[in-house]
């Protein structure tokens, strides 16, 4: 029904829904089953968006790279031309599809069509192919029954134990609120059934209590494993937004500075003048199987990362502000598969999204810095010096490095030159160490057209129409705060 409405979904029409299903079942399962139907239509929205935005990103390389001429090079910010002439067909026809999935995926976001399966595409799709994945008809059918069922409550402030509809005792016991179809099964009062298992919650089970104890919100999911044939009861809540606290308060301990890869995570603690101390730590990871096992990976490691950091005394994490939504399109980099498979397989937004989460329990900050050449001024800066015969740095590890330098607004450079022994103009410019605050301060110095800098020729500069600028008798000098005294004759005749 909501997928039918479409554009045209309303308060009006949600109520009218939620009406229509109270009558087979009750109005708190009704509301559940109405509010899960318009999440995942939503979710379906914001995923059909990407796609769009996907699209258009392949028809925009595609398009540019097929304008220019065959063999043409490229540059750091756009790419060049294709090689042959084959290739330059194939990406011909390969411009035509995708226009015209984007101008099918315009249609359907503008008229309000989402394709939704509930149970998954992909198992969907295994229907059709059993023995490519290794199950029976009755082996899918049992699974994808499972994934279509549902039972699911939101919680309610206030109400006992958070929650009225599927309640969770402080001692475990979990007892259903059944329909109205269903109350002749019921074994307990006000029309309630109680399960004979009673469950413990080990991954934050001290929160779960405290909440169920003060009767705040918590919504429940049960849902059924086929493989392992077993029943799951996951526990949800909002964990209320972190209290911001000032950078300078962040750091006053240091800093841990954190390299992404694609199978760990290099970290290495940098006291408050950047300089690291101790030694590199590593916390792998394996990306590979389902997306269970991939998640539970990404959280060990980051348990282990946060935990490491909460005992060597920090109070902030300094991580890379990656995102690779665009730089890991086909077009883009065609030829890189290997690369592509690397970039594409660094979980980014979910390690951001579940580090911030997981650091907010701990008391520790996160301070996302721009990634820009972290990994090349890392090696060439602090790998080689940070290398002995008992230690051998990586550039991940050098990387981490300039990260947290990053974080805390020194300079990657190990160090500047000193001073030199005088004013002229021969010895160059003056290399000082420029405050955090600067901006500008790991780029490279301007040219200033002037006879200072001798880049331009006198006469030749923006200045040279002004003959005030120009160092002739009775003006003054091109530069105001000073201006030199004539040489006596004496001196010039010398």
């Amino acid at each position: 029904m909501r997928c039918r409405e479409g554009l045209e979904h309303s308060p009006r029409t949600w109520a009218a829904r939620k009406q229509a299903l109270t009558g087979e079942s009750s109005s708190r399962w009704a509301g559940s089953i109405t509010k899960a139907t318009h999440d995942q239509w939503a979710l379906a929205r914001r995923g059909q968006l990407a796609h769009i935005q996907s699209l258009e990103a392949g028809v925009r390389t595609l398009t540019h790279r097929l304008s220019l001429p065959l063999g043409a090079k490229g540059s750091k910010r756009a790419l060049g031309g294709y090689r042959t002439r084959q290739e330059w067909h194939a990406k011909k026809r390969r411009l035509h599809v995708l226009e015209s999935r984007l101008e099918q995926a315009r249609a359907d976001r503008d008229g309000g069509t989402v394709h939704v399966a509930r149970g998954g595409r992909k198992l969907a799709r295994a229907r059709h192919n059993l023995q490519q994945a290794g199950l029976s008809e009755a082996e899918w059918r049992q699974r994808w029954q499972a994934e279509r069922w549902f039972l699911a409550a939101d919680g309610e402030s206030g109400k006992r134990y958070g929650n009225e509809t599927i309640r969770v005792g402080p001692d475990g016991e979990v007892s259903i609120k059944l329909t109205a179809p269903l109350a002749g099964h019921a074994n307990a009062p006000h029309g309630r059934y109680v399960l004979t298992g009673r469950l413990r919650f080990r991954h934050r089970g001290s929160e779960w209590a405290d909440r169920v104890q003060a009767n705040r919100a918590v919504a429940y999911r049960i849902h059924h494993d086929t493989a392992r044939d077993r029943w799951y009861l996951t526990a949800l809540w909002q964990i209320p937004p972190a209290k911001t606290i000032p950078l300078a308060a962040a750091l006053a301990e240091g800093v841990v500075g954190v390299d992404t890869n694609a199978d760990h995570l290099a970290a290495w603690r940098l006291d408050t003048h950047g300089n690291p101390i101790g030694s590199p730590r590593r916390f792998p990871f394996d990306l590979a199987g389902p997306a269970g096992h991939r998640d539970a990976q990404i959280r060990h490691a980051l348990t282990r990362l946060l935990t490491w950091a909460k005992t060597c005394g920090v109070k902030a994490i300094a991580i890379e502000d990656l995102d690779f939504t665009v730089e890991k399109t086909r077009e883009k980099h065609g030829r890189k598969k290997r690369f592509r498979q690397l970039i594409s397989g660094m979980p980014t937004a979910r390690l951001r999204a579940r580090l911030t989460s997981m650091a907010d329990r701990t008391g520790i900050t996160i301070i996302a810095v721009d990634p820009a050449y972290t990994s090349r001024w890392g090696a060439q800066h602090w790998q080689k010096p940070l290398t002995s015969q008992n230690r051998h740095t990586t550039r991940h590890d050098a990387a981490a490095v300039a990260i947290g330098r990053r974080a805390q607004g020194h300079p990657i450079r190990r160090r500047t030159a000193p001073p030199r022994h005088h004013q002229g103009d021969r010895c160059g410019h003056r290399t000082a160490q420029a405050r955090p605050a600067t901006p500008g301060r790991e780029g490279t110095r301007p040219r200033i057209p002037g006879p200072r800098t001798r880049s331009v020729l006198a006469g030749r500069g923006a200045n040279a129409g002004n003959q005030n600028a120009q160092h002739r008798s009775g003006r003054s000098a091109e530069h105001e705060p000073w201006q030199q005294d004539p040489l006596p004759l004496s001196l010039e005749e010398r």
